[in-house]
C-alpha cells in the first residue's frame, strides 16, 4: 500500500462453526478448529492497520441452547474498527458445515441487506472455506465487487481423505455434499480476483486440481504467529512444573534439549529422529531427547496408526537402550506448548521436524518464535520457512545419518546456535507475525481495490467447464520399470504434469513406504495420487500421504506371519531381508533361484500348514508373502472401485512377476522391455497388455501413445 493512508472497508465470509471474539472453542467439533482462529486474528490485525477502517467478519447467527447465547447476539465487537456480524440463515440452531449448503442463497440475499442498510459497500470481500467462497461468489458477481478467496482445505483433497476413511463414493456424496462442495469452490476460484494460500505446496497439490485455478491469480502469505504466546525464555522455565515432569525421565536433565512436538503419525517420522540420536554416541553426550507425541493413556487404546507408532517408538529406544536420556511424556495440555519451546530455548537445545511430507510447519514458527534453531524435513513449508529466518538446517527426512549430524553441528557450536536462535526471532517478526501477515494481505489486495465505485453492475455467474476430470490413471512400478532411464523419466513426468487435469498417477511397489518416498525424492518423482507399497499391503493417498485405514482392516484375515517364517526357516535358498525390508502385512525373503524351492512348492508347503496367504517373486531375487487378501492387483481394484475409475481406463506398467496380478483381465496394460520382463512372458497372447519396445519410462510413454490414453483410451485394433 502506499504512504498515504487508506479508508479501506473488507468484510470477511466464516459461514459455518461457532465464531465469537474471546474463548474459542476449538476442536468443540470438526467445524470449529484452526480456520476459526485464524478468521478472528486476520480481521483484528487487519483492523489494527492504518490503511483500514474497518473490519467485518460475517458469519451466520446461531440461537441454540445447546452452546452459548453469544453466537446469537446479532453484532459483536472485538476491537477497535472490527466486528463480528451474525446473519441470518436458515433454522436457528446451530448445523454442521455439510447441511448448510440449501441456505447459503438466504445468507447471500440477507449480506446484501446488511450491507445496503449499513451506507457503505465494502471495498473488497473475502470468503473463507467453500461455503463462504459460494457466498462471495454471490455477492462479488452481483455487486460488482472484488473478491479473495481461502479454501483452507479443499473439497476435491477431502473426497480423497474419506474415501481412505472406509468410506464408500456414495456415503462421502451423501454425507459431506462433495459435488456441491467442489461446485462452490470452482465458482469461488472463477471469481477470485485473488486467491491466498499459506505455501506453494498448497497450490500445487490443491488448488491446481481445479478447472479454474489460475495461476496468477494465486498468492502465498504464511498465517500469522501470536508473538505473545511464543516468545523467548523469560528465565524461569527451569523452575516449572513442566521441566519437574521431564526431569523423571532424564539421568542429566540440565543438558541441552532436542524437542519433537507431533501427533502420534507414522508420516510425522519421529521414529527416525530416535534412531538418528540412538546411533549418535556424541549427541547422546551432548543432549537430552524430549519426544512429545499427542497424549495417551493407555496405547492399546489408541486407533492402529497411533499403536504401530508407539510400538515402533519403544522398540527403538529400547534398541538403543536410551533409557534416562529420552523423555517421552504421556500427557500435556495445550497451553504447555509454548512453555516447552521456551524450556529448549532456555537450555539452549533444537527444535525438530522429521516428517516425511510438512505442507506448512507452523511448529516451525513457533519454535522460531521463541528463539530455538531448527533441523527440519527438506520438503514443502520447512523449506520457505528457513530460508525466509536463515535459523537452521534443511535435511532429507529418510537419512538418519544426515539428521544427526545436524544436530551435532547446532548444538556443538555455540555462536552458530546464537545466530540461528537471533535470526529466527527476527525472521520471525519480519515474514510471520500478524502486523507482517496484515501489511502483505493489503499488498495483495491493493491493485484489485477501487476506492471510489461509480455504479454497481451484475455480473453473469461464470460457467463450470463440463470435461472429463481425472477419469482415468497410470499406475506402474517404481524399479527397473519407471526408473531406469533418467531422460525418459523427466520426460514422463513432464507428459504426466501436462495432463494432470485428466489423469491420476499411481505407484505400486514393493518397497515400504519410507524407501519408497526416498527412491522417488532421490529422481524427482512427484507424489503420486495413490501409493501403493509393501506389495500391496499398504495404500496411500496425496496430498499428505494419507492412509487408507480400511485396506489394512480388510486384509487383516487370517494373517500369521510368525506361523509362515517358522513354515519356511529351515528351506535353503531363502534368507531373511534386513528388517528395514519387512512390514506389518509383508514377510519379505532373499530367494536364491539355485537352491531354493519352486514357488509352487512354497505355496503348497503354506497350504498345508493352512496358511492363506499371497507368494509373489520379483526380479528372480525378491520374495514376498503378503495376506490372502492383499497384492498389488488387488489393492488397484480397491482403489477402482472406491474412487470409480474404471478398470477398462486404468493403464498398468509393469516389468516384473510381482506386476502380473495388476496386468491380467480389464486394465489396459504394458511390459517394458527390461531384463526382467521374462517374468511376464506368459502374458504375451493375453489381449489388453502391450509388450513396449523401450524400457523403463520411454517404454510406459510408448504404451500411452499405443492405446491412445489421453484421447480414446483404446488400442489401436478396438479404435478400428
Amino acid at each position: 500500500m502506499s504512504a498515504e493512508p487508506k479508508n479501506l472497508y473488507i468484510v470477511l465470509l466464516s459461514v459455518h462453526g461457532l465464531i465469537r471474539g474471546g474463548e474459542l472453542e476449538l476442536g468443540r467439533d470438526a467445524d470449529t478448529g484452526g480456520q476459526i482462529l485464524y478468521v478472528v486474528e486476520l480481521a483484528q490485525a487487519l483492523a489494527k492497520h492504518p490503511d483500514v477502517a474497518q473490519v467485518d467478519l460475517l458469519t451466520r447467527r446461531v440461537d441454540d441452547e445447546r452452546i452459548s447465547p453469544d453466537y446469537a447476539e446479532p453484532i459483536e465487537g472485538i476491537g477497535d474498527g472490527v466486528r463480528i456480524v451474525r446473519i441470518e440463515a436458515g433454522p436457528p440452531g446451530y448445523i454442521v458445515k455439510e447441511d448448510l449448503w440449501d441456505h447459503l442463497d438466504a445468507f447471500a440475499d440477507n449480506t446484501l441487506t446488511f450491507l445496503r442498510e449499513g451506507g457503505r459497500m465494502p471495498d473488497v470481500i473475502h470468503g473463507h472455506y467453500a461455503d463462504a467462497g459460494y457466498v462471495g461468489y454471490r455477492l462479488a458477481n452481483l455487486l460488482a465487487l472484488p473478491m479473495v478467496f481461502t479454501g483452507h482445505s479443499l473439497g476435491r483433497v477431502k473426497r480423497r481423505r474419506l474415501l481412505a476413511s472406509g468410506l464408500s463414493a456414495e456415503d462421502v456424496e451423501q454425507r459431506y455434499n462433495i459435488t456441491r462442495r467442489i461446485e462452490g469452490e470452482e465458482l469461488a476460484l472463477a471469481s477470485a480476483e485473488r486467491v491466498i494460500t499459506s505455501t506453494f505446496q498448497e497450490i500445487e497439490e490443491q488448488y491446481e486440481l481445479y478447472d479454474h485455478y489460475q495461476p496468477e491469480k494465486m498468492r502465498i502469505i504464511p498465517p500469522g504467529t501470536d508473538l505473545a504466546c511464543f516468545m523467548p525464555p523469560t528465565g524461569d522455565e527451569t523452575d516449572s512444573e513442566l521441566f519437574a515432569e521431564l526431569k523423571r525421565f532424564l539421568n542429566q536433565p540440565d543438558k541441552p534439549m532436542i524437542l519433537a512436538l507431533s501427533r502420534p503419525d507414522k508420516r510425522k517420522n519421529i521414529s527416525a529422529l530416535v534412531k538418528a540420536y540412538g546411533e549418535s554416541e556424541a549427541l547422546q553426550q551432548l543432549a537430552n531427547l524430549v519426544v512429545v507425541a499427542g497424549n495417551r493413556d493407555d496405547i492399546d487404546e489408541l486407533d492402529e496408526g497411533a499403536q504401530e507408532v508407539f510400538h515402533e517408538l519403544l522398540v527403538t529406544i529400547d534398541r538403543y537402550d536410551l533409557w534416562g536420556k529420552i523423555a517421552f511424556p504421556k500427557h500435556h495440555a495445550r497451553n504447555q506448548v509454548p512453555l516447552f519451546y521456551r524450556l529448549a530455548a532456555a537450555l539452549k537445545g533444537v527444535f525438530v521436524n522429521p516428517a516425511l511430507t510438512e505442507p506448512f510447519g507452523l511448529t516451525l514458527i513457533e519454535a522460531a518464535a521463541c528463539g530455538l534453531p531448527l533441523v527440519a524435513t527438506d520438503d514443502g513449508g520447512p523449506r520457505d520457512i528457513i530460508d525466509n529466518c536463515n535459523n537452521g538446517v534443511l535435511v532429507d527426512a529418510l537419512d538418519t545419518e544426515a539428521m544427526g549430524v545436524a544436530l551435532l553441528e547446532i548444538l556443538s557450536d555455540t555462536d552458530k546456535w546464537q545466530q540461528f536462535s537471533t535470526s529466527g526471532l527476527a525472521g520471525v517478526r519480519e515474514h510471520y507475525s500478524w502486523d507482517a501477515h496484515a501489511s502483505r494481505y493489503l499488498d495483495v489486495i491493493a491493485p484489485i481495490v477501487e476506492l471510489e465505485r461509480k455504479e454497481l453492475i451484475e455480473r453473469r455467474p461464470p460457467q463450470l467447464k463440463h470435461q472429463p476430470y481425472r477419469d482415468r490413471a497410470i499406475f506402474t512400478d517404481l524399479d527397473q520399470n519407471l526408473i531406469g532411464d533418467e531422460t525418459a523419466l523427466q520426460e514422463f513426468i513432464a507428459v504426466m504434469r501436462q495432463h494432470r487435469k485428466l489423469v491420476k498417477f499411481g505407484i505400486a511397489t514393493g518397497r515400504r513406504l519410507d524407501s519408497a518416498l526416498k527412491v522417488m525424492k532421490h529422481h524427482g518423482i512427484p507424489e503420486p495420487d495413490f501409493l501403493i507399497t509393501s506389495g500391496g499391503t499398504e495404500i496411500y493417498y496425496a496430498p499428505k500421504l494419507t492412509a487408507d485405514d480400511f485396506w489394512k482392516k480388510q486384509i487383516d484375515y487370517h494373517w500369521t506371519p510368525h506361523i509362515v517364517r517358522r513354515a519356511l526357516a529351515d528351506l535353503p535358498g531363502l534368507e531373511l531381508q534386513p528388517k528395514a525390508e519387512q512390514s506389518r502385512f509383508k514377510t519379505s525373503y532373499f530367494y536364491d533361484q539355485n537352491r531354493a524351492p519352486d514357488i509352487r512348492e512354497i505355496n503348497s508347503l503354506l497350504h498345508k500348514e493352512e496358511q492363506s496367504v499371497n507368494v509373489t517373486l520379483a526380479f528372480g531375487q525378491f520374495l514376498d508373502i503378503t495376506p490372502i487378501r492383499a497384492s498389488k492387483g488387488l489393492a488397484l481394484r480397491y482403489i477402482s472401485d472406491r474412487w470409480g475409475i474404471p478398470l477398462e481406463h486404468i493403464l498398468v506398467a509393469g516389468g516384473s512377476g510381482a506386476d502380473e496380478d495388476m496386468m491380467r483381465g480389464n486394465p489396459l496394460a504394458a511390459v517394458v522391455a527390461n531384463r526382467h520382463n521374462e517374468e511376464l512372458s506368459q502374458l504375451m497372447d493375453k489381449e489388453r497388455i502391450y509388450f513396449a519396445e523401450k524400457p523403463f519410462a520411454a517404454g510406459i510413454l510408448e504404451a500411452i501413445e499405443y492405446y491412445d490414453f489421453f484421447g480414446s483410451c483404446k488400442g489401436p485394433e478396438d479404435r478400428q
